[in-house]
């Protein structure tokens, strides 16, 4: 199966959900143009409180649209963009990539994946219980978290839906993904 962006979604206010879009532009080392989350240090309220200063390790959030197939199957209504995404993607497992790898998306676009999204239970506000499915346990106890990948922008480029992506893994040894 190709990797592909399915939707592409951005928000210029606060607010869980974004719209989708037909296309968003991705502007290096700053994030979705237009997009509230964009910037060279932290955006999102809670790291902002913490220390903003921090450099913006969120500058783009990735989901894969499969995760939406599994939490309806536990009865849950999540379209693109529901859980505030910029990116949703099909048949790449974002998850499973390692720390560091670049994704090529579109003509010219780069993200270089930072961490994993570490929901916050605003989810449960959305549709109550959500959080439950976007985060676990595995049967060691580790906790699994499941609502998508963060990254920076290497460099810049317009992504609109169809567009494919590649992943270029970095040189080994792989960090696996810490939330960040």
């Amino acid at each position: 199966m190709r990797a592909t962006v399915t939707t592409v979604s951005s928000n210029s206010e606060y607010s869980f959900t974004k719209p989708n879009r037909d296309s968003i532009t991705l502007l290096a080392g700053l994030g979705v143009e237009g997009d509230v989350h964009a910037g060279v240090t932290v955006k999102h309220r809670s790291r902002v409180a913490q220390d903003p200063t921090q450099p913006n390790l969120r500058q783009v959030h990735l989901i894969h649209q499969e995760l939406f197939a599994e939490v309806a199957g536990a009865g849950f209504a999540v379209r693109p963009g529901d859980l505030g995404e910029n990116i949703t993607t099909n048949g790449i497992d974002l998850l499973g990539l390692p720390a560091g790898t670049l994704l090529r998306i579109g003509e010219s676009a780069v993200v270089e994946v930072t961490g994993l999204r570490n929901p916050c239970p605003q989810i449960n506000t959305f549709q109550q219980g959500l959080l439950k499915q976007v985060v676990g346990r595995d049967a060691d106890g580790a906790v699994v978290r499941k609502a998508g990948i963060m990254g920076v922008v290497r460099e810049g480029g317009v992504i609109q839906p169809g567009d494919p992506i590649e992943a270029e893994l970095p040189q080994g040894p792989h960090r696996p993904l810490e939330r960040v």
